[in-house]
């Protein structure tokens, strides 16, 4: 939490965290560079072509606010969200399969780098997902924002001593599920953001949040590819801090 970290603290966070993002805009820059010219991207822009192409190539960084500016102009030409809505695939019932986005590395390093860009500014101290289809895109976003990664596990480990641990309700199942993390993986000072790569009741993210709140630590917010419909706001308990940011929405 802000207020229990001293000003140097808070200046070398805001610092590294502003850094990450002026990457990740340039990471995205390269990327849009495959599909357009640079003079296609310069109209798209309103950046000069020299400037763009010195970007892209490493020799200087764009400042805090050019690179918002650049950001949102990429986003909108890139397409993440039509390019995640292209692979998944929907069989007769209306359920969809998306190993073609947690397999795919380049996707979701473009995923962490969305994830870098709209956390922007805020603290995260660690990445908490789920096993097992949430590491993949979480494991990315932690390398990301360099910081340690948390799985959450439906069973202990043998050789830990001790364990925070959440059980909750599966969906219209009748079956509980009992989520486990190390005691001390998350610890009061931490900030966390939750991982995930689908949303669709919300139990599983609840159960994290309150993993979260066991621990005494701050969730900084929560990530996830995509969402089914958005029942799942009403059912998660999610802080008024709470920022939450979702690729792709799905209706129900």
């Amino acid at each position: 939490m802000l207020h229990d970290l001293s000003s140097d603290e808070v200046k070398v966070s805001t610092h590294a965290e502003d850094l990450k993002f002026r990457l990740a805009t340039v990471e995205l820059l390269r990327t849009a560079k495959k599909y357009f010219t640079y003079r296609e991207l310069s109209a798209k822009t309103d950046l000069p072509v020299t400037v763009l192409s010195r970007y892209a190539k490493g020799h200087v960084l764009p400042n805090k606010d050019r690179a918002r500016q650049l950001w949102n102009a990429l986003s909108k030409i890139i397409g993440l969200e039509n390019e995640f809505k292209r692979r998944l695939r929907f069989n007769k019932d209306g359920y969809f399969d998306n190993t073609l986005l947690i397999s795919d590395i380049v996707l979701l390093r473009q995923a962490a780098n969305y994830a870098i860009a709209k956390f922007a500014g805020k603290r995260i101290t660690k990445v908490l997902t789920a096993a097992v289809d949430g590491v993949p895109l979480a494991t990315m976003v932690a390398n990301a924002l360099g910081v340690n990664l948390v799985i959450a596990k439906s069973s202990k480990e043998v050789g830990v001593p001790s364990f925070l641990e959440e059980t909750y309700v599966l969906s219209n199942s009748g079956y509980t599920l009992t989520l486990y993390i190390p005691r001390d993986s998350i610890k009061k000072r931490d900030s966390v953001l939750i991982v995930d790569d689908i949303i669709k009741s919300g139990e599983t993210q609840n159960a994290l949040l309150n993993l979260v709140y066991k621990a005494r630590a701050e969730t900084a917010g929560i990530f996830a590819m995509i969402a089914v419909g958005d029942e799942w706001i009403e059912r998660m308990k999610i802080p008024p801090d709470c920022q939450v940011e979702v690729i792709l929405k799905l209706g129900s």
